[in-house]
């Protein structure tokens, strides 16, 4: 990390490395499939050779912030072991392993006058991801804008600066065996936040995409003070509604899952609805369930009156991503209650139905305006990688361009090629 640098040196710092993105950009643009595979594949080699270098860099990390009373959750995302570096390099090649979507032909049409066009997908360009205290996004994201053609600048947060810094090592290794440009996936060597700022303003027209990965506070800044277009979510107000169509022992298992299964991810339930007319048959047996698997519940003032050994929910726990073994839990009039709920308070990021009635579920993804519905399922599948992409650079609520999971495909856009035989227009 470079130390006692002035705002200016890191003006300097980031405007050339935006400008040796964009000069990587336009090679990787042409690149061929076979390069980025290779570099994608000789990366997840390097990552296993280079493991117990990667888990004592982590070790590093992890012991800096040891003392400073962050959220388990928190320490969870930061960690890695020997499983999570072999996923890594498991991800890489899973990625490498994607159909090339550079030059795919998304539509072709001929016009009455003989002309023909295509709609051709082509790289973003450069794309920068500013991301907390995952060390694995550095090679997920870097990988997946390698494969989508663009350059990439990454800015980790200093608490994962030692194993990020690892991994981005790995991934330069791979980029200069497979004869690619090492300027391709750089990440940003200062923790001063005015290297954010610079990110932010587009480095005089270098960055074409900003994609944030951390809390709320990050990607608040980050959405307002942006000078180029962003992809992200600014939290995960996950909900799951259960109809009183829904199958008891189904219902028991989704929804301990989708809350307890990995409680600091962006796609862990944060709010329980029940149908009201399922009070009696549904409710006790999923909440004993969740207090079973160590999870605090916090209870409406009608689920109170069922309950009365629970904590009583606030306003504020309706707005709240936990991020924690703690779940807030309302009873609703049936599909309408839920859908006015939802509405309300989520953050359009995902939310699933468990029911049997089918209009109930033709309601709810028909009404429910978010990245993500699900239908008999756990919210845990709120990921690129479980959607069969091979990964994600992130979640994108936003309706512009990309929404949902962010994988290859939608690190591209797209240009018109038009095929003439001589005409002009009249």
């Amino acid at each position: 990390m470079l130390d006692k640098v002035t705002t200016n040196d890191i003006g300097q710092l980031m405007q050339d490395m935006g400008d040796k993105a964009k000069a990587a950009a336009r090679r990787l643009a042409n690149a061929s499939s076979e390069a980025k595979n290779r570099a994608l594949t000789l990366a997840a080699d390097a990552i296993l050779s280079a493991r117990e270098e990667i888990l004592a860099a982590n070790a590093k990390d992890l012991a800096a912030v040891a003392d400073k009373g962050l959220q388990p959750s928190f320490i969870d995302r930061l960690t890695l072991n020997d499983k999570r570096v072999v996923e890594m390099a498991e991800g890489l090649r899973a990625i490498a392993a994607l159909a090339d979507p550079v030059g795919d032909v998304i539509a072709a049409w001929e016009r009455p006058n003989g002309l023909k066009i295509e709609r051709v997908r082509t790289p973003l360009g450069v794309i920068g991801v500013i991301y907390e205290s995952r060390p694995n996004v550095t090679a997920d994201a870097g990988a997946l804008c390698l494969k989508a053609g663009n350059a990439v600048i990454l800015r980790g947060g200093s608490d994962s600066h030692h194993s990020s810094q690892a991994i981005h090592r790995c991934l330069v290794q791979g980029l200069t065996e497979a004869g690619l440009p090492e300027d391709a996936i750089q990440i940003v060597p200062v923790a001063d936040r005015a290297a954010v700022g610079a990110m932010l303003s587009g480095l005089h027209g270098a960055i074409d995409v900003i994609v944030p990965r951390g809390g709320k506070s990050l990607v608040a800044r980050v959405q307002a003070e942006a000078r180029v277009p962003v992809f992200a979510h600014l939290e995960g107000l996950c909900h799951i509604y259960v109809d009183a169509s829904a199958d008891l022992d189904m219902a028991v298992s989704i929804v301990v899952n989708a809350k307890m299964r990995r409680t600091g991810i962006c796609g862990a339930a944060e709010t329980l609805l029940v149908d009201r007319a399922a009070a009696d048959t549904h409710l006790k047996p999923i909440l004993a369930a969740l207090s079973a698997a160590g999870c605090e519940i916090r209870a409406s003032e009608d689920v109170l009156a069922l309950e009365p050994d629970l904590v009583a929910a606030t306003e504020e726990d309706w707005r709240t991503e936990y991020l924690e073994a703690i779940i807030s839990v309302a009873l609703v009039d049936g599909i309408d209650g839920a859908i006015a709920h939802i509405a309300t308070y989520s953050s359009n990021h995902t939310e699933a139905v468990i029911a049997e009635d089918p209009s109930v579920v033709s309601r709810f993804f028909n009404e429910i305006d978010s990245a993500i519905l699900l239908h008999n399922a756990s919210t845990q599948f709120a990921d690129g990688g479980e959607f069969g992409m091979g990964g994600e650079i992130g979640i994108s609520t936003g309706k512009m361009h990309a929404r949902g999971p962010v994988g290859v495909e939608q690190l591209t856009s797209f240009k018109y090629r038009v095929h003439g035989t001589g005409q002009t227009r009249p």
